[in-house]
């Protein structure tokens, strides 16, 4: 079972203008396969995405939960 397959973040420094965001989930798709989905950019921007395909779901939970750890420890707080 996931432990999380949803998380939206933020960043904002005043100093720098800056307000970005980072929303990560989890989906199955239609063909077996676990995919990871990554979009990212200035808050009230469309921004870039990214997905990345994974055999299995514990797979897909490990890349997740990397990138979470590696956001936050950039600044980025939990919405």
């Amino acid at each position: 079972m996931m432990e999380q397959s949803d998380t939206y973040l933020e960043k904002y420094d005043h100093a720098k203008n800056l307000a970005r965001f980072y929303h990560l989930s989890i989906m199955p798709n239609l063909f077996g396969e676990w995919t990871l989905c990554r979009q990212w950019g200035r808050i009230g921007h469309a921004g870039q995405s990214r997905l990345d395909l994974f055999a299995n779901q514990q797979e897909a939970q490990n890349a997740f939960d990397a990138l979470r750890r590696a956001k936050l420890k950039r600044n980025y707080t939990l919405t």
